[in-house]
């Protein structure tokens, strides 16, 4: 299954694709970077700063800055990971940044996280985010 992750909401498609993965589907996400968060955008770049700052650079905990591994860890909270079947679950979701030319067919979007769903709500694309944390591209 692709999906495509353009103005999606983070922790719906998060919960979506977790529960496809339970169920044994292979996910591909593409256009990681266009995904969003909502909120304040001073209140949620903040958040994601303190937790990038916090503990020891060897040790961690680590906060990634690449918006494919930055959306991948959240997937990854939805789902059982120390369990068997949440770590074989893990393996098969794959997050693209942007949208490769490997990728054959037709992305589908989720419909029930959807931002056109909700008007009038601020939010801020995974991308600049990650850009604030120091992610170059």
């Amino acid at each position: 299954m692709i999906i495509d992750g353009k103005d999606l909401i983070l922790g719906r498609a998060a919960a979506f694709i977790a529960k496809k993965a339970l169920m044994g589907e292979n996910i591909d996400l593409i256009n990681c970077e266009n995904i969003v968060i909502t909120g304040n955008k001073k209140n949620v770049i903040a958040k994601y700063k303190r937790k990038k700052s916090m503990g020891v650079p060897s040790k961690g905990p680590f906060q990634p800055r690449l918006p494919g591994m930055f959306v991948r860890k959240v997937i990854r909270g939805m789902l059982p990971y120390k369990q068997f079947k949440g770590k074989e679950a893990f393996k098969k979701i794959k997050c693209h940044i942007g949208s490769p030319a490997e990728i054959k067919g037709n992305a589908e979007t989720i419909k029930s996280a959807s931002i056109n769903k909700v008007p009038n709500l601020k939010y801020i694309k995974v991308g600049l985010i990650c850009k604030e944390l120091g992610w170059q591209k």
